[in-house]
C-alpha cells in the first residue's frame, strides 16, 4: 500500500501545520453569529437564550452597536448567589458596559494574551463593524503544538476542587458557584467522583428547559466523568477538550482527583 504524504514527510508537514496555526488570525477562529439581547430583557430571558444556543454570553443591543455584555457568570454571581429572582432582574442591572475589543486581523496569540490580560471574552471588529466573538473554547481549538504548549497540565490546573453531594439542591450548588466564582463542581457518589455540574449545565438543562432549581443536582449532572492525567501537555489537553466539546477537565493522578483544568487555564499557558 502506498504511503500517505504525512507518512512520507511527517516532519515537514507537522512543522508546516504548526507554523500555519501560529499565524492564524482571529477571523479564522471566531464565532461570527453573535447572539444579542435587549437591555430591558430579564436575566431569565438571557439565561434561556444562552441555554438555547449553548453559549455563555450575550451582547447587549444598542442603537448602532453593542453597548455591553452579559455572561453566565453574571447570572451566577450577581443574581443567583445573592438570592435575586432572575425573572425580576433586568439585563441592564448586571451587564458590563465594557467590551474587550480585538481586531479582525489579530493573531490567535495576540487574542490569547488580550483575553488573559483583560479577563473576558473578545468582541471582534472589522473596521467599525461587529464581526464576531472569541471565547476560550475558540482559542483552544486553534492552539498550536509549540514549545509554550508543551508544559504539563499539572502546572496550570486548580488543585482545590469544589465537591458536591448528588443530593444537594441545584439552587444551593448554583449559589455556591456564584459566591466562590467557580464554573463547576465535581459530584461525588459513594466517595468517588461521579460527574460534573457546570455553569453550562445550569443554562442548558435547567434554565432553558425550565427545570426545577429545587431538585437534586444529580438530575442535571453530566456523566460519565471524563478526565486527563497530570502529565498531559497543554496542547494535548486542549485537543482532548475540543474533541469532547467540554470546557473543563478533571485531572486524575491514578484514581485520585488531583485538580481541574479549564479552557481559560490552557489559554493562559499559551499566552505567557
Amino acid at each position: 500500500m502506498p504511503k500517505t504524504l504525512r507518512e512520507e514527510f511527517p516532519s515537514v508537514l507537522d512543522v508546516a501545520y504548526t507554523d500555519y496555526k501560529k499565524s492564524m488570525h482571529v477571523a479564522e477562529i471566531m464565532s461570527p453569529n453573535v447572539q444579542m439581547i435587549e437591555k430591558d430583557a430579564t436575566m431569565l430571558d438571557a439565561a434561556r437564550t444562552m441555554g438555547e444556543f449553548h453559549i455563555g454570553s450575550l451582547l447587549i443591543k444598542g442603537q448602532d452597536r453593542p453597548v455591553g455584555i452579559v455572561t453566565e457568570r453574571d447570572l451566577l454571581t450577581r443574581v443567583i448567589a445573592v438570592s435575586k429572582d432572575p425573572k425580576k432582574v433586568k439585563v441592564s442591572d448586571v451587564m458590563s458596559p465594557r467590551l474587550i475589543i480585538i481586531k479582525y486581523q489579530s493573531t490567535i496569540r495576540e487574542a490569547a494574551r488580550t483575553m488573559i490580560k483583560e479577563k473576558g471574552r473578545l468582541v471582534v471588529i472589522d473596521g467599525r463593524n461587529l464581526a464576531g466573538i472569541v471565547t476560550a473554547s475558540d482559542l483552544i481549538r486553534a492552539m498550536p503544538d509549540a514549545p509554550e504548549t508543551s508544559a504539563r497540565v499539572s502546572r496550570y490546573m486548580t488543585k482545590q476542587v469544589a465537591i458536591s453531594s448528588p443530593y444537594e439542591k441545584v439552587i444551593d450548588v448554583a449559589k455556591r458557584m456564584g459566591k466562590e466564582r467557580i464554573g463547576s463542581v465535581i459530584v461525588k457518589k459513594e466517595g468517588r467522583p461521579w460527574g460534573i455540574f457546570t455553569e453550562r449545565d445550569l443554562l442548558t438543562k435547567v434554565m432553558y428547559l425550565k427545570g426545577n432549581l429545587e431538585k437534586d443536582v444529580e438530575e442535571y449532572t453530566s456523566t460519565p466523568l471524563i478526565g486527563i492525567k497530570p502529565d498531559y501537555s497543554v496542547h494535548k489537553a486542549a485537543k482532548f477538550m475540543s474533541e469532547k466539546h467540554v470546557r473543563r477537565l478533571p485531572v486524575f493522578d491514578e484514581e485520585r482527583l488531583a485538580g481541574i483544568v479549564t479552557a481559560r487555564d490552557l489559554v493562559e499557558a499559551y499566552a505567557i
